[in-house]
């Protein structure tokens, strides 16, 4: 798959004019640069130069205008099951078990293909307005997902959730939908194999799923050592821990996105780091807040180890948002809190897991994560002009502590504007809402006694 846009006879020239700029190195402090233009030619950031006011425009260019805003790289929401913003809020105050087994799975046995094509493009709306222009998904109906993906303009890597349960047909239209849609939507539909977790799914259609993902060239995105009573657990029934079975299978060997790591124990680190280029952990710490999970991921052990770390918001029923900004800032502060180190988890160190950290999780690391020549035009224009950020001693203090999705004015992806100025471009949103709130009634019977799968792990 290309990076690059296929030459054509009308070619695309945008200019963000005027903004200052955020700076996200691959090591030490981030940094702003004020006053900047951002030339986009065909959706590649072409140069990233000082603003000239005088400075005379190429004909047919497309302006936005930046000035007063800051300029970052589109935030990346590591990993989401984007169509359960249908059940937001409609399984709260309950224990893990009965989350999944009286609540989530229910549901999810009522989903249809429309549901979740509904549900998807809710999410999208959702994730444009609140600046994240890449997401790393993990659910049923893929196709869906990627058709809402490729409408609204959005960046997403897409798994389809397998449970060994649903057999061989259900294997196999897994690995069908990867080799029809990897590199689809001009190359913003990316693909990884999606075994839900190590005790949903066998070892043996690990192992196939792993030698199919080596095959496709593309990795897997998988639930494991969500936390630690699943370690216990595995260790227990097994004598081996999660990430053990990953590598075991050929998980790790394919490359892996693992959701959440909160069970992750010393002896994996070892094994985490020998696959530190192409396996990553997503930390999504509000839902281990609202489930009462402990202890947190290990992301300063994991970084030691080299293992890229990013930030995901989980599903919205568990979440309640999509909101990379909520789940950045709680990243920090958990992070902060668990170590007892409060110069643990800096302002730089935050922004570049929920930026570059991002991309290198979803092996984008090449197209997006930063504002720089050559990458993908993926940028969000944000206001920090408001009371709760004012005065702005540190614009990156504020992206961190301060700032809010409504901060977000203007969404740019693959050069492409998403939103500008507050307006959605790409999606019908009151039509939206009155077609999910159409939904969600029959959606949220559970009186049927069915699901998707029982959570015993």
């Amino acid at each position: 798959m290309s990076d690059r846009t296929p030459p054509s006879a009308s070619r695309h020239r945008l200019v963000v004019r005027g903004c200052d700029v955020l700076r996200v190195p691959l090591a030490g402090e981030c940094d702003v640069l004020p006053a900047r233009d951002i030339v986009v030619e065909d959706g590649v950031i072409a140069e990233v130069r000082p603003t000239v006011t005088d400075r005379p425009v190429e004909p047919g260019t497309e302006l936005l205008d930046g000035r007063g805003l800051l300029a970052l790289p589109g935030l990346v929401n590591a990993h989401t099951h984007s169509p359960m913003v249908l059940m937001r809020g409609a399984a709260e105050d309950v224990t893990v078990e009965g989350w999944f087994n009286d609540r989530v799975w229910p549901m999810e046995s009522n989903l249809t293909p429309e549901d979740v094509r509904a549900g998807a493009l809710l999410a999208c709306a959702e994730m444009i307005r609140s600046g994240v222009t890449t997401f790393a998904d993990h659910y049923f109906f893929p196709e869906r997902i990627a058709e809402a993906v490729a409408g609204t303009g959005l960046r997403a890597d897409i798994a389809p959730t397998y449970f060994s349960s649903h057999g061989q047909e259900a294997l196999d239209a897994t690995v069908a939908f990867a080799e029809t849609w990897h590199g689809g939507a001009d190359g913003r539909v990316t693909v990884s194999l999606g075994p839900h977790a190590p005790y949903t799914v066998t070892d043996t259609d690990l192992r196939t799923l792993a030698d199919h993902a080596q095959r496709l060239g593309v990795r897997t995105h998988i639930h494991a050592a969500e936390h630690l009573e699943q370690t216990e657990s595995s260790l227990q029934r097994r004598g081996i821990t999660p990430v053990q079975v990953l590598r075991d299978t050929g998980i790790l060997d394919a490359g892996a996105l693992i959701a959440h790591g909160c069970g992750i124990v010393g002896p994996d680190l070892p094994l985490l780091a020998e696959h530190a280029g192409t396996t990553a952990v997503a930390c999504c710490p509000k839902v281990y807040l609202k489930h009462a999970l402990s202890p947190l991921t290990p992301v300063r052990d994991l970084l030691a180890a080299g293992v890229t770390v990013a930030v995901g918001t989980d599903g919205a029923a568990g979440h309640n948002t999509l909101d990379v900004w909520e789940a950045l800032r709680l990243v920090a502060l958990t992070q902060k809190q668990a170590e007892r180190d409060a110069t643990w988890m800096t302002v730089s160190d935050t922004l570049r897991l929920a930026l570059r950290g991002g991309a290198r999780a979803l092996g984008l690391q090449d197209r997006i994560g930063s504002l720089e020549a050559g990458m993908r035009a993926d940028i969000v224009l944000t206001d920090l002009s408001g009371p709760h950020c004012r005065p702005l001693h540190d614009p990156r203090a504020a992206l961190v502590y301060s700032a809010r999705a409504g901060d977000v004015r203007t969404v740019v992806v693959d050069g492409r504007v998403l939103m500008r100025d507050g307006r959605l471009l790409t999606v019908d949103e009151p039509a939206l809402l009155a077609e999910a709130d159409a939904r969600v009634a029959r959606i949220l019977d559970t009186s049927h006694g069915r699901a998707v799968q029982h959570y015993d792990p």
